[in-house]
């Protein structure tokens, strides 16, 4: 494991991890409440925008890191509750 953390939804998750330039990795996210939220990566190049539902439905994404990766998620309007999240290399 690389990074980890649980945030309230309207807090969100901002970091920016030091990982190394060309190396896999996957993100892990689960939300428990209600509304949706957001994932997005700078840059963007990095890994499309995802939405994940505070259902408790796990969402995953892998991606090879370039030399600076931001991870973001931000909860829609309505969101409420906790987000997980867990970064892991591949």
């Amino acid at each position: 494991m690389v990074e980890s953390g649980v945030e309230r939804v309207s807090d969100g998750i901002h970091t920016q991890p030091d990982l190394s330039a060309g190396h896999a990795y996957k993100l892990t996210v689960v939300c428990a409440g209600k509304g949706t939220a957001e994932i997005t990566f700078t840059p963007r190049k990095t890994a499309a925008r995802k939405a994940v539902s505070c259902d408790r439905s796990v969402v995953s994404e892998r991606f090879t890191a370039g030399k600076q990766v931001r991870i973001d998620t931000q909860g829609k309007p309505e969101a409420s509750g906790m987000i997980a999240w867990r970064l892991n290399s591949v």
